[in-house]
């Protein structure tokens, strides 16, 4: 495990340098944090044109939806390489090379096609979790700090394994999943709606199939007193890991029945 850290550790650092080096480096924070506020903003823009739908006010949606969309952006930064997997290693036939080397199949793929221009994601993040704080009069104690963090390293561990069941799958379709977006950036957008008005099917799909609102409905109410049990807003953490073990048995499903692919 130490060795594979170490690995993933220089692979990220190679990819930061690389980064670095191109001029515009800067540009490219600006415009992905511009992107990351414009994704934003309708929250706001439609709280203000029609006001508070009865309890459900302007910062609870975001509390919720920025707790999604933080843990979403942690697992683009740092686990990327599973998501882009099929459209750059199956269909290239780069996995044989991958194969080939003396260290962890996970390590590898997980660090590749870092992308320096996304930390603005965590770094924004982040800071609105911590004005949504503020705004929402929620305690600043050891218990809700560790909640809140309980919450974002398992949504970030349930989104890095949609994006390995997108690479297992994806070792036998050949080509990318589109449909997968589904789980990924579209789940997020349904915490945008208040969870009381959502159709039971799809409340059901993303706190059973897709534990979306587990890693953030539930949490935000414990640490806000919105009157969820209190157990539900624990299970961020042990779910994000459940979901993740399910996951690597795809994977590797996937990669005993891999036959290359060529070129």
């Amino acid at each position: 495990m130490w060795s594979g850290l170490k690995v993933y550790v220089k692979i990220i650092r190679i990819y930061i340098m690389s980064g670095l080096e191109y001029r515009g480096w800067r540009l490219v924070f600006i415009s992905n944090m511009i992107g990351i506020v414009l994704d934003t903003i309708s929250i706001p823009l439609i709280f203000l044109r029609f006001g508070s739908v009865g309890e459900w006010t302007m910062e609870r949606i975001l509390f919720i939806y920025v707790l999604a969309s933080t843990s979403y952006g942690f697992a683009k930064i740092f686990c990327v390489g599973f998501e882009d997997f099929p459209w750059k290693m199956v269909r290239s036939g780069d996995f044989d090379r991958v194969l080939l080397r003396p260290r962890s199949l996970f390590t590898q793929i997980t660090g590749f096609y870092f992308r320096i221009g996304r930390i603005p994601w965590a770094v924004t993040g982040l800071s609105a979790i911590a004005w949504l704080m503020f705004r929402l009069n929620v305690t600043i104690n050891f218990f809700n700090i560790t909640v809140l963090i309980c919450a974002l390293i398992g949504g970030i561990l349930m989104y890095t394994g949609i994006f390995i069941i997108t690479a297992g799958i994806g070792i036998f379709t050949v080509k990318g999943l589109d449909w997968i977006f589904i789980f990924t950036s579209n789940s997020r957008q349904v915490a945008k709606c208040p969870i009381d008005y959502l159709p039971k099917l799809i409340r059901g799909v993303l706190t059973f199939v897709i534990p979306m609102f587990v890693i953030s409905y539930y949490p935000a109410s414990l640490v806000c007193g919105w009157g969820e049990s209190a157990f539900t807003g624990l299970l961020a953490l042990p779910t994000g890991i459940a979901f993740l073990f399910l996951s690597t048995l795809i994977w590797k499903i996937g990669v005993r029945h891999y036959r290359s692919t060529g070129s």
